[in-house]
């Protein structure tokens, strides 16, 4: 049997991590601009993480949902301090599609209705409803194409105003900063807007956190930065700094209903440790304070470089979008097998930066000259 060839793949075989550099099997270097899709929060291999897991499975890695998991409670009760939302309710699944698709169907059961709104460019997920609301109608196969969602521009706040006015919509889902979009931000006006329309119109809030979420953006939350206090928020990649977890932070409006959600594997006790590890070197190393610090240094560096092939510099904290006029891969490519660096992409002219949120400025002093390096080189 081989593997299912879904993924084009850089011919680097990564075997080892620490901090924001990653090593691969013949021993070279690599500076981590990407941190496995935004996965890595507190850094590759950080030795607290390492220690709370290995004690965690010297203990119990698994056991059911069915019995009380105090890590669960502790998990949902220092979330709810750290990110300011005590009053609400926290369901754990293990990915952010899976979150998204919670979400969505909590909406729905409260409401009734069918229909949402979401971003055109928006990327939330490739299961059934997430895939649904993805602007990409190429990974959207017949099977999850059911006309239940509406695309809009973001920013164009009269645009959701006369389809919200309609009184059928069951949601909105909107990632205050768009990644895979290519880290376009919400504006302030929009999202207040947006949310006082979804007030008036007993329209469910849902904020995508899964990427621009869990203290990237330099605040816990990306929706933070705009003053909004939606419904339903989703989190899962950084949560656990590469263990698969998810998680659903639900209004005290909605009143669980037994049966209408569940999950196997969701908030296990290896999955639990994990996260309150990660919450844990969140407060002692003071990471999104860093990633606002170390974000905003990086920008105005980035903004710095003469080069006629960087057309705009977009982000929040540490994530960052750099908009070219030539295609990424002529930049990344170079970035990876030349530089030693890896970086992401979002469409077919933006490098996008998702670091750990540990990056310190000395490394993205690093990575701007080996940036400026391949633009001299082109």
């Amino acid at each position: 049997m081989k593997l299912f060839d879904v993924y084009p793949l850089f011919d680097v075989n990564i075997v080892k991590g620490q901090g924001c550099k990653v090593w691969d099997d013949k021993g070279v270097e690599y500076l981590d601009l990407y941190g496995g899709h935004a996965v890595i929060s507190i850094g590759h291999s950080h030795p607290h993480y390492i220690q709370k897991v290995t004690e965690q499975l010297n203990k119990i890695g698994f056991y059911s949902n069915s019995v009380i998991n105090k890590l669960q409670v502790e998990l949902a009760e220092r979330l709810g301090r750290i990110s300011g939302y005590n009053d609400y309710q926290l369901f754990l699944i293990n990915s952010g599609a899976e979150a998204n698709e919670n979400a969505l169907k909590l909406a729905s059961f409260t409401n009734g209705r069918t229909r949402v709104l979401s971003a055109e460019k928006a990327f939330h997920g490739r299961t059934s409803l997430a895939v649904e609301v993805t602007n990409n109608p190429k990974i959207i196969a017949p099977i999850n194409n059911n006309g239940h969602v509406t695309y809009l521009p973001i920013n164009d706040l009269p645009a959701w105003e006369k389809e919200l006015q309609k009184g059928d919509v069951c949601a909105v889902i909107l990632e205050c900063i768009q990644g895979v979009g290519g880290i376009k931000l919400a504006t302030k006006e929009f999202a207040q807007g947006l949310q006082k329309l979804c007030k008036e119109h007993n329209t469910v809030l849902i904020c995508d956190e899964i990427q621009c979420g869990y203290g990237r953006s330099g605040k816990f939350f990306a929706h933070q930065w705009l003053d909004i206090k939606p419904d339903i928020i989703t989190v899962a990649k950084g949560i656990a700094n590469g263990f698969p977890m998810a998680g659903v932070l639900i209004s005290p409006d909605f009143k669980p209903v037994y049966g209408q959600l569940g999950t196997t594997f969701g908030g296990n006790h290896l999955a639990c440790a994990a996260a309150l590890s990660v919450l844990d070197v969140f407060e002692q190393e003071g990471l999104v304070e860093n990633a606002r610090i170390v974000g905003d240094y990086l920008i105005e560096q980035l903004k710095a470089i003469d080069s006629p092939h960087i057309q705009d510099i977009r982000g929040r904290g540490l994530m960052i979008g750099i908009d070219l006029d030539i295609p990424q891969k002529d930049i990344r490519q170079p970035l990876i097998y030349q530089e030693h660096c890896f970086t992401g992409c979002a469409g077919t002219n933006i490098l996008r930066l998702l670091p750990p949120l540990c990056l310190s400025k000395a490394e993205a002093d690093l990575f701007i000259e080996k940036l400026k390096k391949v633009l001299a080189s082109l």
